[in-house]
């Protein structure tokens, strides 16, 4: 537990000191815990969220850095992008299997702006409607696919009923 408090105050320092474009830690944020961030963001200039702002609410286990931080958007506005949910969940690897612990807040930042200045177009994930209504609060619970270069979250349906086993009435009983 030290460790990890010790990684969050560095990496609190880091952020205060030298944010990534954009992004400020909400300093109430922090005052009564450690272990939760909210970083306030703004869009890019030149991009689709040019002048938007968004809020990134950043959760960290006691397993810190070897577990990766729980980052979803909060507040009144999520940004409306093919790998961002309408509850504020991400779609974004280094979030879950493909993180590891040389990444940093700084990096989970950096990448997210990149998610969002590239985006072409501004909609939600296909699957977005259902995707909220079944989901747990927790991102990190989720199973997502990566292997889909248009999107992401493409299959999350059908491999969610393809292991769901079901009831009579066709209410989930148990996922595998």
């Amino acid at each position: 537990m030290a460790s990890m408090q010790k990684r969050l105050q560095k990496e609190l320092m880091a952020l205060q000191n030298d944010p990534p474009p954009g992004m400020t830690l909400n300093e109430k944020s922090v005052q009564n815990s450690i272990t939760q961030w909210i970083v306030d963001m703004e869009g890019a200039p030149g991009t689709l969220y040019e002048g938007e702002k968004f809020q990134l609410l950043f959760k960290f286990s006691g397993r810190y850095p070897f577990d990766s931080p729980q980052v979803m958007f909060t507040g009144d506005n999520v940004p409306v992008h093919p790998h961002v949910y309408s509850n504020g969940h991400i779609c974004l690897s280094i979030l879950t299997e493909d993180w590891s612990p040389a990444l940093s807040v700084q990096s989970v930042c950096l990448s997210i702006i990149s998610m969002l200045s590239s985006c072409k177009e501004k909609r939600r994930p296909p699957d977005n409607s259902f995707y909220v209504r079944t989901c747990n609060k927790n991102p990190k619970k989720t199973k997502w696919w990566y292997h889909d270069t248009l999107h992401y979250t493409t299959g999350f349906r059908r491999r969610w009923e393809e292991n769901v086993k079901v009831t009579k009435g066709n209410l989930p009983l148990k996922l595998i």
